[in-house]
């Protein structure tokens, strides 16, 4: 067990330090799909093509922050007043939300799977890595180009292409806002056939953008 554990560190050391640079060509999340897919009897999709940074629209990085984790570029990881008011929020009954930051989304995107404990004890552990050895613009590189944002759509360029007929480079602002609020639930809330729930909250994500800087 002890081997098996050093084994496993040593492994995810390894694999944070090389998507450090290279690009990220397939996720977890992905085959995990891709599977259920089969399961149901459906043909599987999977729209996905990695662009840098600087080819995704200023606006995309400044929306998700503003609709996902407003301390992005002040915490190291992990946004514990957000955990603290998810906390209260279940205790009190109330509609909650995820309390993950970026990194964590990031960390689960690249490395894990949805659901269960263990992975959110090994999703700490993989964010601690990757706030130790990746700048925060990779992060954001990272989570642009894997988070999910449609049924079979993964990443900026995908989701540009198939809902939006243009490359990341090319988003409005509008268009990042709309995809920005379907982030919570990407499989129900769609940004090209967006409802009124939706609508408001590309709204509301409108007006907080004009409080975050952009991304060097």
């Amino acid at each position: 067990m002890k081997w098996a554990v050093i084994l496993f560190m040593a492994l995810s050391v390894v694999g944070v330090l090389i998507y450090r640079f290279a690009p990220v060509p397939f996720t977890p999340l992905m085959g995990l799909r891709m599977v259920e897919a089969i399961g149901n009897g459906e043909l599987p999709e999977c729209h996905h093509r990695w662009v840098p940074l600087e080819e995704i629209s200023p606006y995309l990085p400044v929306a998700v922050m503003a609709s996902e984790d407003q301390l992005f570029l002040e915490h190291h990881g992990f946004d514990f007043h957000s955990l603290r008011q998810v906390v209260e929020e279940r205790q009190s009954g109330k509609r909650f939300r995820g309390g993950s930051t970026i990194s964590q989304q990031t960390a689960k995107n690249l490395f894990l799977w949805p659901g269960g404990w263990i992975r959110k004890g090994l999703e700490a552990w993989f964010t601690i890595l990757i706030e130790l050895t990746w700048p925060k613009e990779r992060i954001m590189e990272c989570y642009l180009n894997s988070i999910e944002m449609g049924p079979g759509i993964y990443g900026a360029e995908a989701v540009a292409q198939q809902h939006f007929g243009c490359s990341a480079r090319q988003l409005s602002r509008s268009d990042c806002a709309l995809i920005a609020a379907t982030l919570p639930n990407p499989r129900k809330m769609s940004s090209q056939h967006p409802s009124r729930y939706v609508r408001k909250r590309q709204g509301q994500i409108q007006k907080q953008m004009k409080h975050f800087n952009f991304l060097k």
